[in-house]
């Protein structure tokens, strides 16, 4: 029943398994300095994984085993993410006296009160949080459960390719560790910030806002670069394949930027400006001091200038990896490119250190 957040002992691969690619990465740390040993991406055959549910589970066993034969990686292990969407979280009082063993009974015998679906069809798990402000004598508890189709699914997957689930850890969790990699190259002297993470993916776009670090909201919408895929194969005459790399490589006509990318990048524009009002609402802030673009979507050109000015907010890329030394085995410039939707892979690989 225990065992969503994983308990650690050894080094494991960071695995993000999203709607169109499997991304696999691999950490190490010499003092407080990370390197990256070892990365993969590989595309997944289009519907193996429907906004985030893995549909096809063998398609992305045979994905998972050619990511992890072309990162060349020795290690077996595995931390992997469910979405936001598919976890319930709650914040629960405890009595700080009591060690793991005693809160796990205690948490086994009352989730009932805070899970509403049949116990035995739920992965449930804990982490204490610090102690209560409220009560000194008491801690705060993050419950979090999930329904164990989502994790034995997961773990299916990574069996096919030799792989053992070590972690299954929550994707906004995943993406908060990630966070403190970026928060060195904001401009803020230490002050108290409040900064929205968007990440594009192929269909689906993220938002997540930390106030200190910490998530205080995620949203997710049906929006990605997926369209932007799809306009080119439908324009140009090419398979999706030829459309995706084409996206990627270049060489389409002249008209491509004006009549097919800045349409694109507006449609990305407004999204944004629409998720953070969705949070200006919703929430007690009425600004963000940061956004940070992540997931695919976000290297294309000119994109965080359009959103700077739409948002009136400082706006950058995200790339975890800007102060991390690269082991031979990886190619520098493709981790660059590739930086920003490596950031839920980078924050998985970073229990690697808990």
């Amino acid at each position: 029943m225990f065992g969503l957040f994983g308990k650690k002992s050894s080094a494991v691969l960071g695995v993000d398994i999203s709607s169109s690619s499997v991304k696999l990465l691999e950490l190490s740390k010499q003092g407080d300095r990370y390197k990256v040993e070892s990365y993969a991406v590989e595309p997944l055959p289009a519907n193996a994984v429907v906004e985030k549910n893995i549909t096809d589970v063998e398609a992305v066993g045979e994905v998972l085993k050619r990511v992890a034969s072309k990162s060349r990686t020795g290690v077996k292990q595995v931390a992997v993410a469910v979405s936001g969407s598919a976890v319930i979280t709650k914040l629960i009082q405890m009595d700080g006296g009591l060690n793991e063993f005693e809160m796990e009974d205690q948490i086994t015998l009352e989730a009932d009160q805070y899970i509403p679906y049949p116990l035995d069809e739920v992965a449930i798990d804990f982490e204490v949080q610090g102690p209560s402000e409220t009560n000194p004598d008491q801690v705060d508890v993050l419950l979090a459960a999930c329904r164990k189709e989502n994790v034995d699914i997961r773990e299916d997957a990574l069996e096919i390719a030799s792989l053992t689930t070590k972690i299954v850890d929550v994707e906004a969790y995943a993406l908060e560790r990630a966070y403190s990699l970026i928060e060195p190259q904001l401009d803020s002297q230490g002050e108290e910030l409040v900064v929205a993470i968007v990440d594009v993916g192929a269909t689906m776009t993220t938002l997540s806002v930390l106030a200190e670090g910490k998530t205080v909201y995620t949203r997710e919408q049906i929006f990605g670069g997926k369209q932007l895929t799809e306009e080119i194969q439908r324009r140009y005459g090419l398979s999706l394949e030829e459309a995706g790399l084409a996206k990627k490589q270049g060489g389409l006509p002249d008209d491509y930027d004006s009549e097919v990318l800045t349409p694109f990048r507006e449609a990305v524009v407004q999204q944004v400006a629409r998720a953070l009002q969705f949070f200006f609402g919703a929430s007690q802030y009425n600004a963000v001091d940061y956004v940070v673009l992540a997931g695919g979507t976000a290297s294309i050109q000119g994109l965080t200038e359009m959103v700077e000015e739409k948002t009136g907010t400082p706006t950058l890329v995200a790339n975890p990896f800007a102060d991390m030394a690269v082991g031979s085995r990886v190619n520098a410039s493709s981790l660059s490119n590739d930086a920003p939707s490596l950031m839920i892979a980078c924050g998985l690989a970073m229990r690697s250190f808990d």
